[in-house]
């Protein structure tokens, strides 16, 4: 598609900025948390995020939300091959998995996979091949198929950290309609005010991802999917200018554009050997992007092929391994933590983590329709990678879910956050838990998010 259009001039060597030598240690360890010292990302929330950490009786981020750039790093690396095979299904894990599960409704689906030791990774799951509708865990396919239009584009990594930084997209009807705030970073006091995108505003390609990971904000769903679209149609004369890409968007035909919204993901799954039939994004996520580009029916995924593509990003094998580490660092939570992560138990735990719900609802007598409450649908979708504790020692354990459920009147955010505690208990103990649901109308509450 590149030939059809005249290409620009060539995008210039990205010039490193001078490293912040030693920020880990001249700032205090609160300071340190994309991660929250990442300065140079071009990322601004974090700057208002950081700053807000630091004021007396405001909002803190739990410990493990607090690890350095540094830190963060990709631990099977060592292990690309390793893919879930049978033979490594582990009893005693499968024996307490099954004991949070066996008297749940049987809409869950949940693969676990321990790689605390790389050498002798085991997984377990239960009914792991259902498949549901994934909702905003989807846009975890959109930022792959950006990564790997940056990689096609620009073989440079320097380029490719340029790209993200500096280059600023308005925002267009493509963001109609949203109802998912964002945060952006208040000039005057430091801090961190909250909106909706309105029409005309910029924010880095780096920020795109942010809201779209971060705030799961639909409007940066669907910019986020379009730029994936113009890399692969622009190559490395992306980006087009306004008038370039207007004329694209109006000029290819509809089922090309149907057809080149579905290949950048699925090419990008298939370079991981992950199977696009059960890792699919059918729609735009706003009203005027189904517009533009015509969707290819529902969307769906399976906690199989879930878990498969957060062992890739492990692997150092979603795009490359550069690309797997920057979309770790996106899912990386430096935020109130809610549904699956809300648990207390995992406050000490680093957890890289999306989810995504989809609920519905239908007149019946005596119930009270409610966010996450769906009488006639209640998905909700976790992804996560969780460090446990954040600081790395003999006694932290690392390992990645992915669960889903459609348990119709019960309110799935604290639902996921319960299992969570459980699951935390079952990696550990390897023996049978017993999942304590109960909590108080504040906690429930609090387990929610602006989603």
């Amino acid at each position: 598609m590149n030939d059809r259009y005249k290409r620009s001039k060539r995008v210039p060597q990205h010039r490193l900025l001078a490293a912040l030598m030693g920020l880990g240690l001249a700032l205090p360890a609160l300071l340190d948390a994309y991660p929250l010292d990442a300065d140079e990302s071009g990322i601004r929330r974090l700057q208002g995020q950081r700053t807000l950490q630091t004021r007396p009786g405001g909002p803190k981020l739990p410990p493990g939300a607090l690890l350095p750039l540094r830190q963060i790093k990709l631990h099977l690396e060592a292990q690309p091959h390793w893919n879930l095979d049978p033979t490594d299904r582990d009893p005693q894990l499968q024996s307490a998995l099954d004991s949070v599960f066996r008297a749940r409704d049987p809409s869950y689906g949940v693969l676990v996979v321990d790689y605390t030791n790389p050498d002798r990774i085991r997984w377990a799951g239960v009914r792991e091949e259902r498949s549901q509708v994934p909702g905003s865990v989807g846009k975890v396919l959109c930022m792959t198929a950006l990564f790997d239009g940056l990689r096609r584009a620009f073989p440079e990594v320097e380029v490719r950290q340029r790209i993200l930084r500096e280059h600023w997209v308005e925002a267009s009807d493509w963001v109609i309609k949203d109802s998912h705030k964002v945060p952006r970073l208040n000039t005057a006091s430091g801090g961190l005010t909250y909106a909706v995108i309105q029409l005309g505003e910029r924010y880095t390609l780096a920020e795109w991802l942010d809201h779209m990971i971060s705030s799961s904000a639909n409007s940066a769903g669907s910019i986020v999917w379009k730029e994936a679209m113009l890399l692969r149609a622009f190559g490395n004369a992306y980006p087009p200018s306004k008038e370039e890409e207007n004329a694209f968007f109006h000029n290819t035909p509809a089922a090309e554009l149907r057809d080149l919204a579905q290949t950048v993901i699925n090419d990008a799954l298939a370079d991981a050997d992950l199977r696009a039939d059960e890792l699919r994004v059918g729609n735009f996520w706003t009203s005027t992007g189904k517009r533009k580009i015509a969707g290819v029916g529902g969307s769906r995924a399976t906690p199989r092929e879930l878990a498969r593509w957060l062992l890739r990003l492990e692997q150092g094998r979603l795009v490359d391994a550069w690309s797997s580490l920057e979309m770790k660092r996106y899912l990386y939570m430096t935020k109130r933590r809610y549904r699956y992560v809300y648990a207390p138990e995992l406050a000490q735990a680093a957890v890289y983590f999306k989810s995504g719900s989809q609920y519905r609802c239908q007149p019946e007598e005596g119930f009270k329709c409610g966010k996450y409450l769906g009488n006639a649908q209640n998905a909700m979708n976790s992804i996560l990678l969780v460090e446990s504790p954040a600081q790395p020692g003999s006694d932290q354990r690392r390992y990645l879910v992915a669960l889903i459920s459609d348990v119709r009147k019960v309110n799935s955010a604290w639902d996921h956050a319960r299992l969570g505690a459980a699951i935390e208990e079952v990696i550990r103990s390897r023996q049978p838990v017993r999942v304590k649901d109960s909590g108080s109308d504040k906690e429930i509450k609090a387990s929610g998010s602006s989603e």
